[in-house]
């Protein structure tokens, strides 16, 4: 079963996919946003490509947990995404620090500033995706 993350941001939508055992996430792609239909065509293509079984999606809260206008962006999105995937189930993960936690693993493969700004949404989702697979791993445990 293949899951696929995203990193749902106001320009871009960072891409990533599990292997098929559900064990490591693999970026994928950085959508660049221009308007709902392409976004979700483009996601219908990986989607059908991966044969993706489920959508994490990244919640951008605050610091102390709660919810702000980001967040609420992305419940949004969720809801699009549902409607237009019905046959994919979704669930929200965290993602406090993640782009934080990608930037420091480019920054220490010494990636240049502008070649990050680029992958650093599909990095995201990356990280997005691994805590996920370790949180479902811990359960079978």
């Amino acid at each position: 079963m293949r899951i696929m993350s995203l990193d749902v941001g106001s320009v871009t939508i960072g891409v990533a996919v599990s292997d098929l055992l559900g064990w490591t996430a693999q970026g994928v792609e950085t959508i660049r946003h221009t308007t709902r239909e392409k976004d979700f065509a483009r996601l219908q293509e990986l989607v059908d490509q991966y044969e993706v079984e489920e959508f994490v999606i990244g919640m951008p809260l605050h610091m102390n947990g709660t919810k702000g206008k980001r967040a609420e962006q992305t419940e949004l999105f969720a809801k699009e995404l549902e409607e237009a995937f019905p046959q994919i189930p979704y669930r929200f993960w965290d993602e406090r620090l993640t782009t934080v936690m990608a930037q420091k693993q480019l920054i220490a493969a010494d990636v240049s500033r502008k070649k990050r700004k680029k992958v650093i949404d599909k990095m995201a989702a990356v990280v997005i995706l691994e805590g996920y697979l370790q949180y479902l791993s811990n359960q079978k445990k």
